[in-house]
């Protein structure tokens, strides 16, 4: 073999050449210029580039039109979707795009607007409920119709309908073999 090329046994398939775990790519060069070949990981550095500039541009959008941030609309959004419009802390957190911690803190913040209220949960003292306000349920009503222009604005008006509906299958099957619940949607 000369130096720097790499061989691949016929019983090495592509994907295992690329992985670092096989062995082969100190023979072939860096493992970001493999990476480079990967579909996988183009899926996975597309969603992380899409995610890390469709949100903040999302945000700026909701911040504009003097809406709710996008972490209060994430929670109101859950919170309303909810029997009773309240969800045990544990499972908002579960629920939402945010960190747990980040959860509470939100929450905290929904309540000193009046948006959202904790209640001790009565059948276990170490948990509580959040629960959605009429106030809350207004504010996420006035913000739906900025987020959906937003969302359009950012993302959908870049792709057909038919790449939505397959980028929405896509997604939806990771998070249902990733034992996440699936996003709530609004209906008109």
């Amino acid at each position: 073999m000369t130096e720097g090329v790499a061989s691949s046994s016929p019983a090495q398939s592509g994907d295992e050449a690329r992985n670092p775990a096989a062995g082969e790519d100190a023979a072939r060069g860096s493992a970001s210029e493999n990476a480079a070949d990967d579909p996988v990981v183009d899926a996975w550095r597309g969603l992380l580039v899409a995610h890390s500039r469709l949100v903040p541009a999302v945000e700026a959008d909701l911040r504009a039109a003097g809406q709710v941030p996008l972490s209060w609309y994430d929670v109101l959004l859950e919170l309303n979707a909810a029997p009773d419009g309240r969800l045990r802390m544990s499972e908002l957190g579960q629920r939402t795009v945010l960190s747990r911690t980040r959860v509470s803190r939100v929450v905290d913040e929904l309540a000193a607007a009046g948006l959202a209220e904790r209640q001790p949960d009565q059948a276990d003292g170490r948990s509580s409920f959040a629960v959605l306000t009429p106030a809350g349920k207004e504010a996420l009503r006035r913000a739906w119709p900025v987020y959906r222009q937003a969302i359009h604005r950012q993302l959908t008006s870049r792709l057909t309908l038919q790449q939505c509906r397959e980028l929405a299958a896509l997604l939806g099957q990771v998070i249902a073999t990733a034992d996440v619940d699936p996003p709530v949607t609004i209906s008109r």
